[in-house]
């Protein structure tokens, strides 16, 4: 029987009542064992899952690396220490990203030669299985060696995870061309095309959403703004739709028809089907939710939580990294 998951119960714009929430769904619609981590007192009704009680909360202001060394007994490091400890399959949280980052790291370990763990978000491609974009926030300043250890990471956890054979990979750039970039992305490109991987070559900004590669390697810097870029897009695409198909009566009669199609679009394409970005290179699953995560983030967090569990993510990325596997 698998492990419960470790939820913080504490972490997140609507934490503790969606979170919960979240839990209960993934139990009942998902069939899951979850378990909660946060402070009794503070959490109200549990709705019937067990608890794992602590003292502390990490908040969303709080610095990440001292937070995490002087709070102890928060929800955030007892979830990465029930992992650690083998009484947790994953740990997953909608609260503070560095400290998330911090604890899992600090409590679960690397796995062996990595030199820094990385945040793998899925993209998603219409018709397809989704993109993984790899750093995606972690690390903002990223050597050469750093982004092809990525890269074999985030491999390793598209293989696994979307069920692909060899996934290919593009390195985010600013032209197609093996000459285009800057210094980082040139020695990046050597690196990659003699790594052994399924190596694409460069990708545009434009080339993200269809994208033509199973695996995007940027560093965390150009990544993470790229993705706020994409949501800031989704929003004002998805506003100005809505705006539209309310204007007059006739609109409204063109929104009704066209509904049932657009929705299912607007499903796929939703941080809340995602469930969240991966903490990729440590000893155990870690899944980041996203900050404003309701319950249907939270519960979609948990399944992809399973589902990496069940398709031994872990220890595919430890080979992924091993020399004699041809990294």
């Amino acid at each position: 029987m698998p492990l419960p998951i470790a939820l913080d119960a504490m972490g997140g714009d609507f934490a503790p009542e969606l979170v919960i929430k979240g839990a209960r769904r993934a139990v009942d619609e998902l069939g899951l064992e979850v378990t909660l981590v946060g402070v009794p007192e503070l959490m109200g009704d549990p709705l019937g899952l067990p608890v794992v009680a602590c003292t502390e909360v990490i908040a969303m202001d709080d610095e990440p690396g001292s937070s995490v060394r002087k709070k102890k007994d928060s929800s955030l490091v007892r979830c990465a220490e029930l992992v650690r400890d083998g009484h947790a399959s994953a740990m997953v949280s909608a609260g503070n990203t560095g400290a998330t980052m911090a604890a899992a790291l600090l409590r679960m370990g690397r796995l062996p030669g990595v030199v820094r763990p990385c945040i793998a978000t899925p993209i998603p491609n219409p018709g397809r299985a989704p993109s993984t974009m790899v750093d995606a926030g972690a690390n903002a300043e990223c050597t050469p060696e750093m982004l092809l250890q990525f890269a074999q990471l985030a491999s390793a956890f598209a293989g696994a995870r979307f069920s692909i054979e060899s996934p290919s990979v593009g390195l985010l750039s600013i032209g197609e061309e093996s000459s285009k970039g800057t210094p980082l992305v040139k020695e990046t490109h050597e690196l990659l095309a003699q790594s052994g991987l399924n190596f694409f070559g460069n990708v545009e900004g434009r080339d993200l959403i269809p994208a033509p590669v199973d695996v995007i390697v940027t560093d965390g810097f150009t990544g993470n703004v790229a993705l706020k870029t994409l949501e800031g897009a989704f929003k004002f695409i998805f506003s100005t739709i809505l705006t539209a198909l309310d204007t007059d009566e006739a609109s409204r009669a063109a929104g009704q028809a066209l509904m049932p199609y657009l929705l299912p679009h607007v499903t796929t394409l939703s941080p809340e089907y995602q469930g969240g970005a991966m903490l990729l290179g440590l000893k155990g699953l870690c899944v980041i939710s996203h900050g404003s995560s309701n319950d249907t983030a939270i519960m979609n967090a948990l399944r992809v939580a399973a589902e990496m569990d069940a398709a031994g993510v872990v220890a595919k990325m430890a080979l992924a990294i091993r020399p004699d596997q041809g990294s």
